[in-house]
């Protein structure tokens, strides 16, 4: 039976009444989808076992050509079917599939598989799928990385509140925010092609390891970057893309739920718990080999690959839509920036001639009444007017509109954001260009 034919009446029949993984029914790509397909993976154990017989045939062992043709013209012929039978059958899911070949093949039934061990097909299968779902989603996270870059040059000069402990801290510039994410995501960006070009294909007798290291490379950076976006949407300072018939909530129709940004953190969150399954099964393999991964592998290193393809996809759309409310960033800078202008103030005083201590302690006098309007009444944070109001800070009244430049309190940021890209981010990217105008797609 060709391949595809049986499956995907299996697949029609059980669709509604059998649990499937919603990342691959909802959110993955069809790309990384079909790479952890069973036919995929099946088909390459076929062009393994290809491969296996033409190396066999050049070193010496009688294989004839018209048993490797036979071989060729059947790679996607699979009996889904059958193999399932055999394998109910056997208890043995390599052995299933060489009875399954060999049933299409039959002048070449005899050499499938010759001196090859279960691992030769499993593991090299495992690591070409691994490789090539590494090429899908390298491509993905450069495409994040030159759209938050585009954002993080557009709004460099932008400045905005800085938070520590989520208390207003010093002002910062929106890119300059945006430049923490890219950082963190640029180290992904080269950890994981290091470990995609140190992949290493398994002979035909070793061992392999559990391929562990690319589950720790998203630990947490995209599930940073979008609690950011979360909180700054609370803030209404910034937005996740909101589409003109999406609905934020079914009880509120008022809401802008930030939907992809609470997607991307619920993801980044499973991903990371993968990162225990192959460490564990690494921890407890038994002197050269045991087959306690097996089982392990089919479920994780699907999951994972399937994961980190989903957020990256729903990253590159957010950040292909961010929506900056530059009016409400002034307001709010507006409303704590007397406060971080009081070292400045004093500073203005002591050059008029003023005394420093005397200067520090009227200005704490007016800021706890400033503060206390603000928190006791809900008014406006009104230091400034205070300060115009007292004479004693009358020589500095003409400067008080330069010393509360939002510009003078952000430091180098622009600057910053401008090097940074130009020196490290550029070249990161150079080798991607050719796709970085591939738009985000979601499914969902």
């Amino acid at each position: 039976m060709a391949a595809g034919g049986d499956r995907g009446g299996r697949e029609a029949a059980c669709g509604h009444d059998s649990y499937r993984s919603p990342l691959a029914s909802r959110y993955a790509s069809p790309e990384m989808c079909f790479l952890f397909s069973d036919k995929y993976k099946f088909r390459t154990w076929r062009q393994l076992w290809l491969w296996l017989a033409e190396a066999e045939q050049t070193l010496g062992l009688p294989i004839t050509d018209e048993q490797i043709q036979e071989m060729k013209s059947n790679l996607d012929n699979i009996d889904f079917k059958m193999a399932a039978e055999e394998e109910k059958q056997l208890r043995h899911d390599v052995m299933a599939h060489v009875h399954t070949f060999a049933h299409c093949c039959p002048k070449a039934a005899g050499i499938i598989h010759l001196g090859a061990t279960s691992c030769y097909v499993g593991d090299n299968t495992d690591l070409i799928i691994l490789r090539n779902a590494f090429d899908l989603l390298l491509p993905k996270l450069a495409r994040v990385i030159s759209r938050l870059a585009d954002f993080a040059k557009e709004r460099a000069d932008l400045p905005t509140l800085g938070f520590t402990h989520f208390q207003p801290a010093q002002l910062t510039t929106v890119g300059k925010r945006c430049c923490l994410w890219i950082q963190d995501l640029c180290m992904d960006l080269q950890n994981l092609k290091r470990v995609r070009d140190e992949l290493r294909f398994r002979g035909v007798k070793g061992t392999t390891g559990t391929q562990a290291s690319f589950l720790q490379l998203f630990e947490g950076d995209d599930q940073k970057i979008c609690t950011d976006i979360r909180l700054l949407a609370n803030l209404k300072e910034m937005e996740e893309p909101f589409e003109k018939q999406q609905i934020g909530s079914s009880a509120m129709p008022y809401k802008r739920n930030p939907m992809r940004s609470e997607r991307c953190c619920s993801l980044a969150r499973h991903l990371m718990t993968l990162v225990m399954d192959p460490l564990q099964t690494a921890s407890v393999q038994w002197f050269e080999r045991t087959l306690d991964d097996s089982a392990n592998r089919r479920i994780c290193l699907a999951e994972a690959f399937l994961t980190a393809d989903t957020v990256l996809n729903t990253l590159q759309n957010i950040s292909e839509g961010l929506v900056v409310y530059p009016k409400v960033i002034e307001r709010r800078v507006r409303q704590e920036l007397p406060f971080m202008a009081t070292e400045n103030i004093i500073m203005a005083m002591v050059k008029a001639g003023g005394n420093r201590q005397d200067c520090h302690e009227k200005i704490r006098v007016l800021s706890q009444q400033a503060a206390a309007v603000v928190k006791q009444e809900g008014g406006d944070n009104d230091l400034i007017e205070r300060i115009q109001a007292d004479s004693y800070f009358s020589p500095v009244h003409s400067q008080l509109d330069c010393l509360l430049d939002p510009s003078s309190f952000s430091g180098r940021a622009s600057q910053q954001v401008q090097r940074f890209l130009e020196e490290e981010v550029c070249p990161l990217l150079k080798p991607y260009e050719s796709v970085m105008k591939v738009k985000a797609e979601l499914r969902l």
